[in-house]
């Protein structure tokens, strides 16, 4: 099922769900660290930082800073690939499954409270 948003409501579900992630506190991550967190837990592994960053269309370096301030948070983890160790293997971890729970119900929250 589609969902049909105005303009308006669009861009209050934003800022209503940012606001409340300001509010509360809880890991505060820019716009390119959700995007990569997401990526990483809803398309099929495996995710390497070379392959996150030619997805993303950014550099190499972006894409380890970002993983090291989600690193830091226990969202994500990395390795050194075994069949070739110039990879690094971005892997899930169950907090960064339990933020993104989290925060998926404080979309549907704040989306149904949108008129």
């Amino acid at each position: 099922m589609a969902v049909v948003l105005k303009h308006s409501q669009a861009l209050k579900l934003l800022h209503d769900v940012g606001l409340d992630i300001v509010r509360t506190g809880g890991a505060d991550l820019s716009n390119r660290q959700v995007t990569i967190l997401l990526t990483v837990y809803m398309e099929p592994p495996p995710h390497t930082v070379r392959g996150l960053a030619a997805k993303l269309s950014v550099t190499k370096p972006v894409i380890t800073r970002a993983l090291d301030t989600m690193g830091g948070l226990d969202l994500v983890s990395r390795r050194r690939d075994e069949l070739d160790k110039r990879n690094v293997v971005v892997q899930r971890t169950v907090q960064g499954a339990l933020y993104l729970e989290k925060l998926s119900d404080l979309i549907i929250e704040k989306a149904k409270g949108l008129n």
